[in-house]
């Protein structure tokens, strides 16, 4: 059913009201007042099916809480004993009295996000822009230049090594073949782990032909664990989870050190292998994301992942398409590094693209705001070190895709809670005099001489 409202029907006499407990001057407070939170009810709710089911949790309530998800950074165990002790984190999310048990389970969250989806997180990420402009803390202006970059956000798995991953898909082979009622010839549950170890201990010693033999003794046994199941499965069971178990083992068994589209991960197989050229990190294995910011305030406009590898000028155009759906202004400059380099790619793009070193007559003006391009690196570190966008630990592409843009909205409701942190700092020191220091100066001054 259609998600219930967080307001109460009517007063409740033995419960402490929100309002009457927090500073309703709090920039919490004030950015809870300024969001639309309507909008939200009005495109979230298309995905439920009415008179169906128990009612949803209120929709104001889950986006809140994945507001500061995002903008702490947090698990969703954390932020529900964050909500349950933080009477301003119960009022921005549309509580109207201090509640001390939890109103949704935490799993709850979970089956919120695969029910949003990135459309979802996307109206958030938009909704934060709009309020940006609603409270001046950007210009329309702005959002005409902007800059542009890539970085990768890493997938939560172990290093992919060859022996690992065939020894992983032996163990979870067998283990879907027993519970299909499948008997197999040998299971290798003692033989693949002796092969592990002296794998590590000769790889140690620089015996690496020993290790080598290793690697291939244990692609021999997923082999014939693959060739095994595959004679005795029927057809109704090779249709389901198993089907594709073997699908991925003949991959892994075929896959040798110069293919494409390789498997790192067997629980996270659309994982790719991305080159930056770090010297510290050779490798980075997860997926390849977009960042646009505005060349002014660094205010992120657009957040994008990709699967595979694509090269960035590749990029380009879907990045300024969901910048175009998020702000509704299609980019006039757009600042790039090399790595965006490719005149029939940028045919195709309406606005000015500037990329330093390539020789392009600008003014002087252009080349004042292109000496800004390098503003978008410290964003992308901020964004991994402190919103959750240097680990990935949500699952599939769609789990790529709003861990990016939560991350998004953490970084820019931050500026946002400045914004309003430094207003009510001017207002409360610079437009209203002070009591105390007016009465101070109309004392008169005594001398002990």
């Amino acid at each position: 059913m259609t998600p219930k409202s967080t307001e109460e029907p009517q007063v409740q006499l033995f419960k402490s009201r929100l309002d009457n407990m927090i500073d309703m001057d709090h920039e919490l407070v004030l950015l809870a007042n300024k969001l639309n939170w309507k909008v939200f009810e009005k495109l979230l709710g298309e995905v439920y099916i009415p008179d169906r089911g128990r009612p949803g949790l209120p929709t104001r309530l889950m986006v809140g809480l994945h507001y500061l998800k995002g903008l702490h950074d947090l698990s969703d165990e954390e932020t529900a004993e964050g909500f349950l002790e933080n009477p301003y984190w119960q009022y921005f999310c549309g509580m109207e009295y201090f509640v001390i048990k939890l109103p949704f389970d935490v799993s709850s969250m979970t089956r919120w996000r695969k029910r949003a989806g990135s459309r979802g997180l996307e109206a958030m990420l938009k909704e934060t822009i709009q309020t940006a402009l609603s409270v001046k803390c950007i210009k329309k202006n702005d959002l005409k230049k902007i800059i542009i970059d890539t970085t990768v956000q890493e997938k939560d798995i172990a290093f992919p090594t060859d022996i690992k991953l065939c020894a992983t898909g032996i163990k979870l082979l067998t283990r879907e073949a027993k519970e299909l009622g499948i008997r197999l010839r040998q299971t290798y549950s003692s033989v693949v782990p002796k092969l592990q170890r002296l794998n590590w201990q000769s790889a140690r010693s620089r015996k690496y032909k020993q290790a080598a033999a290793c690697v291939k003794k244990v692609r021999t046994l997923l082999g014939r664990v693959v060739r095994d199941i595959e004679r005795k499965a029927t057809e109704n069971q090779l249709a389901g989870k198993l089907g594709e178990l073997l699908a991925m083992g003949r991959k892994v068994i075929e896959q040798k050190r110069d293919s494409k589209n390789k498997i790192y991960s067997w629980f996270e197989p659309y994982t790719a292998c991305i080159a930056k050229g770090k010297e510290r990190r050779k490798y980075e294995f997860g997926c390849k994301a977009s960042v646009a910011i505005t060349n002014r305030h660094s205010f992120i406009v657009g957040m994008q992942t990709y699967t595979g590898c694509p090269n960035d000028v590749t990029t380009l155009k879907p990045a300024l398409e969901q910048v175009m759906r998020l702000t509704g202004v299609m980019p006039e400059e757009i600042g790039c590094d090399k790595g965006y380099r490719g005149k029939a790619r940028h045919a195709e793009i309406p606005g000015r693209i500037l990329i330093p070193g390539t020789g392009q007559q600008i003014s002087v003006k252009e080349k004042r705001r292109m000496r800004r391009r390098n503003t978008i690196e410290p964003v992308i570190g901020h964004l991994k070190a402190d919103y959750g966008l240097e680990r990935n630990y949500l699952k599939g592409t769609v789990g790529d895709a709003i861990n990016a843009l939560m991350a998004a909205c953490g970084s820019n409701l931050k500026k946002l809670l400045k914004h309003l942190r430094t207003f009510l700092y001017l207002v409360i020191n610079w437009l209203i005099p002070d009591i105390n220091t007016t009465a101070e100066r109309n004392q008169p001054i005594y001398c002990n001489c």
